[in-house]
Formats: C-alpha cells, sequence, structure tokens
C-alpha cells in the first residue's frame, strides 16, 4: 500500500499468509471480502467481529482456523480474483437490464478502519445486513500500529491544520484514556458485587458502564470495523452513492469497495464506473444534494434554532387506531376494505379490546410480533440526542431516517457517571477541545470537520417508522442492557405515541417497552450469557 495511505498495514508470518490467501481478496488493504468459507463460519465471524478489537483476518486465524478442516482447501488462492467468464449475468444484467439477477449474489465484505462518519455511510441502505464494533465492549485507549484510532484524513494531514489536528486527537483520546479508569472504579463502588454472580459476569457489567459514560469524549473520527452482507443490488447502490457523497473518506473507500467486490462478483458491478450508466448517476446524486444546499441556505440564512426538546412528535394520523383495526381484520373477512372501516368505527370499547387482545396474543417476550396490520400507519420523530445514541438507532434498517451534519452546536451532556467520578471538569475540557478543533477545521475542511467532533455532542435526525417498526425499535431499545442514551430517547417516543398521539391500544401492544432504570445495564445480560456458556 501507498505510503501516504491512512490505514495501518498488518503484516502476516508466511504460515499466516498461506492460509489467509484461501479466504480473503487481500492480505493487507482495509476492505476485503471473504470467500472458500461455509455460511455459517462467515456469519459466526462477523457476530464476533462486533465485540473483539481484533481485525477479522487477525481473529480468523485465532480463533477459528483451530476449528476448520483446511487441508483441502490448500490449493486455493482466493486473492487472485475470478477468470472464468460470466457470460450468463453479463447477458442478462448488463445487456437486458434484469436487475433482479444482482439480487442472487451476495458477498460478506469486511470493511475496517472506517470512521465513524463514514459507518454511517456504509449503513445506510434497508437490503442489506451490518455488524459494527462497538464502544461499549472495545478499549479505545489501546493504539494500533502505535498510533491512536482515529482516521487521519491526507488532505488535513498535509495542511497547516495537519499538526494541531494530530494534537489534539491524541489529547482527546488521553483524556479518555485517564477517565476511563477512574469511571470504572467508581461504578464499582456505586455497583457492589452481588455474591451470586461470578467475577467475570460483575467485570463484563461494570466495565461496559464505564466504558458507556467516557465513550462521549471520542471524536467522530474514531475508527471502526463494519461486517457488511449484501447483494450485487445492494452494494451497486451503496457504492453509487459513496462515489457522489462530500466525504472524500467515503468516495476513496468506495474505490477500495468496488476492486475487492469485483473478485467476486463483477458482473454485478459493472455499471458503477461507466460514463454513461453508473458515474452519470452518481453525478445526478450531486448534483442534486448541491442544488437543495443552495436553495436551503437562501431560504434559511443566519435563522436562529427554537428550543425544543429532545424528542419531539411531530407527524401521526389522528385515526390511526381505526385504521389498525381495520388492517387486522381485512384478511379474514371478505369485504371491501371501505365496508370493513365503517363496521369499525360502529363497533363498542369491548368489541375494539376484544380484537386487539386476540391479534396481539400473549406476546410472552418481545420476538413475538403481531402481523402486518400495524404497518397501516406510520409515526415521524425530530429527534436532537447526542451522536453515540444516534450511531445504534441509525443502524435500524426498516425505517426513514435523515440526520444533519454534526458540529459542536447543539451542546452536549455530561454523563452521570462521569459527574459522580468526581472528573466532569475535565470531561468538559475534551468538549471545549473537540469545538475549538471543529472551528479552525470548518473554514477550510467543511465536509471534514465534523471528525474533530465528540461522540457527546448532540446532533439532530428525524425519525419516520410504522407501528410494527415502532413496536421492535422500542421494545429493543429500552432493554435494560441498552445505552442509557438511546433508552431515554426511545422511552420517550412509547410516552409520545400513547400521551400525544392517543394511540393508546398501539401503545399498550408494546408491552416490553421497558421504562425502568437499570443500574449496571449489561448486568442481566451478562447472567443469561453466562447461563448459556454453563449449559
Amino acid at each position: 500500500m501507498s505510503a501516504f495511505t491512512p490505514y495501518h498495514q498488518e503484516t502476516w508470518t508466511d504460515a499466516e499468509a498461506d492460509v489467509l490467501r484461501r479466504y480473503v481478496t487481500n492480505l493487507d488493504g482495509p476492505v476485503f471480502a471473504l470467500v472458500n468459507l461455509p455460511e455459517v463460519v462467515k456469519g459466526a465471524l462477523f457476530a464476533r467481529y462486533s465485540r473483539s478489537p481484533k481485525s477479522l483476518r487477525r481473529l480468523f486465524l485465532d480463533e477459528f482456523v483451530g476449528e476448520l478442516e483446511i487441508d483441502d482447501d490448500a490449493a486455493i488462492d482466493a486473492t487472485v480474483g475470478l477468470t472464468r467468464a460470466e457470460q450468463l449475468y453479463d447477458t442478462v444484467f448488463l445487456e437486458y437490464g434484469d436487475d433482479s439477477v444482482a439480487q442472487l449474489g451476495g458477498v460478506h465484505l469486511a470493511c475496517e478502519q472506517a470512521s465513524n462518519l463514514l459507518t454511517k455511510i456504509l449503513e445506510w441502505g434497508r437490503l442489506m445486513a451490518y455488524l459494527e464494533q462497538s464502544t461499549r465492549y472495545i478499549n479505545y485507549d489501546a493504539r494500533l500500529g502505535g498510533r491512536y484510532r482515529f482516521y487521519r484524513d491526507p488532505a488535513i494531514l498535509s495542511s497547516t491544520l495537519g499538526t494541531r489536528y494530530v494534537g489534539d486527537m491524541d489529547r482527546l483520546f488521553d483524556t479518555y484514556a485517564e477517565l476511563l479508569p477512574i469511571v470504572q472504579e467508581w461504578c464499582r463502588e456505586a455497583f457492589p458485587k452481588d455474591p451470586a454472580d461470578s467475577d467475570f459476569v460483575y467485570r463484563q457489567s461494570i466495565r461496559a458502564k464505564a466504558l458507556d459514560a467516557v465513550r462521549g469524549i471520542l471524536p467522530a473520527a474514531s475508527l471502526s470495523n463494519v461486517g457488511i452482507y449484501g447483494t450485487g443490488q445492494g452494494y451497486e447502490a451503496l457504492l453509487l452513492r459513496m462515489r457522489a457523497h462530500p466525504l472524500g473518506e467515503a468516495r476513496a473507500y468506495a474505490d477500495l469497495m468496488l476492486t475487492e467486490l469485483r473478485k467476486v462478483i463483477p458482473s454485478f458491478l459493472k455499471r458503477v464506473d461507466l460514463p454513461d450508466r453508473g458515474v452519470a448517476w452518481s453525478d445526478y446524486l450531486r448534483q442534486t444534494r448541491e442544488s437543495t444546499e443552495e436553495v436551503a441556505a437562501k431560504l434559511f440564512p443566519d435563522t436562529d434554532v427554537q428550543p425544543v426538546p429532545e424528542v419531539a412528535l411531530v407527524d401521526w394520523d389522528p385515526e390511526g387506531e381505526e385504521k389498525v383495526l381495520a388492517a387486522m381484520l381485512y384478511p379474514h373477512v371478505d369485504l371491501p376494505e371501505q365496508q370493513i372501516a365503517e363496521r369499525v368505527r360502529q363497533m363498542t370499547g369491548d368489541e375494539r379490546v376484544a380484537l386487539v387482545e386476540a391479534y396481539t396474543g400473549a406476546r410472552q417476550n418481545r420476538r413475538h410480533k403481531p402481523g402486518r396490520a400495524l404497518e397501516r400507519i406510520a409515526y415521524r420523530f425530530d429527534v436532537c440526542s447526542d451522536y453515540g445514541a444516534f450511531r445504534d438507532l441509525q443502524r435500524h434498517r426498516m425505517l426513514t431516517i435523515e440526520w444533519q451534519s454534526l458540529s459542536p452546536e447543539h451542546g452536549y451532556e455530561v454523563p452521570e457517571p462521569v459527574v459522580a467520578a468526581g472528573v466532569a471538569d475535565r470531561f468538559h475540557e475534551a468538549m471545549g477541545r473537540s469545538a475549538e478543533l471543529y472551528g479552525v477545521l470548518n473554514e477550510q475542511f467543511p465536509a471534514s470537520a465534523s471528525y474533530a467532533v465528540s461522540l457527546a455532542f448532540k446532533v439532530r435526525y428525524s425519525m419516520q417508522f410504522n407501528a410494527r417498526e415502532a413496536m421492535h425499535l422500542l421494545e429493543l431499545r429500552t432493554g435494560p442492557q441498552g445505552h442509557p442514551a438511546y433508552r431515554r430517547v426511545c422511552q420517550e417516543m412509547h410516552r409520545l405515541i400513547d400521551a400525544q398521539a392517543g394511540h393508546h391500544a398501539l401503545a399498550a401492544m408494546m408491552r416490553h417497552v421497558d421504562h425502568r432504570e437499570p443500574g449496571l445495564e449489561r448486568l442481566e445480560a451478562e447472567r443469561r450469557a453466562a447461563t448459556k456458556r454453563s449449559r
């Protein structure tokens, strides 16, 4: 790789390289595809990936190779790429434009050393699956190749701001590293160990609590690893958007991804860089974004931001519950929908309750979900939460989400454990450093200035989803193991569906939304995991 690359390059022994080249499409780049492995192994690798500080190749060598029969694979070299002809796909896909063919080939792609800004771009598409390295399981004081783990934008580093950028980033990571053991010690004192818990369960829970509290210091430039599984069609859509994105990291990363994907599914991606196809499409996306930005700037010149709640329900259907009741009945009768709706309007309270109870059932846990009648209506929320919470909520694919640029403009909140541990002043100092660096970067690098913004700063975003997705999202994200920041957002969404929209029956159907405030968020989850391991 070039000496100017912002990526750390791992090294391998000859024996390790001999094994790796059978299963990954390159040995040194931050993007590579997994090949010649059973699907269950690729899935397990990505699952382990999200909670490990190791790269996927190192994780594969350390924890998976010993469990696999690989002797018969000795002649395979996945780094060579495809050489066989693909006339059938070429004819159907390229000449006749049958895009559905591109849904038939999928790839597991490892995307490593991506900034937290880039991970949100990678995870935008609905028709793909993602697993991202978690800040609550990974200590970010650990270095990668001797350097703290943040993206070093080549354009910034080659400018007069390069030295300051690296210096301020290092200081943010220094503060994170200094505060982590202090907050962790406070957590031990505040939440004594239950004698019934093992040392491992208790240690993991305390560690997660402390990592949750100090993660807000980390800048958006912090690096993460993302495992992606998607079809050729999904990857094509992703690459077209990335090639049009204003962030240079996204455009450069798109080229890395295209190179590796073409070693596995070349026919599905032939249009991406054709001038009259993919290039024209990306140009269209870029032009419409820039034109809309110009219009928006004229409409809102220097407009003051009005104070609003953290979570606001801005759109819902006042007749939503009646429409859902009609949708519940629709597949069980042979009448037109309008006639069903009329009968619903005449139903007594007892009849409505009986219908809802029959459709909902016992629901012994959150995975027992009613049918698609709940997709009949939708809710739209305007949210202004810390970027850390946004990162987790953004990954829900069955919703429509749009977000504004990350900046220090909306302020930040100091986590309670940081205050209680007596290190709030250090936290404020880090936020000040982050905001100042953003300010100087924004003058020369407006698209990249958000790298400097710590995850504790708030970002504004809109979330729109139907009632069925609301049930899934709110029940999952209010679980006691969740991070306090997004638990609070989702608890408020549930309250607004009930109190503001007046959809009492639908809110009651979401019976596994948890409004309690646990002490150690990960404790119950770690206890369940320990029980499974013992079995």
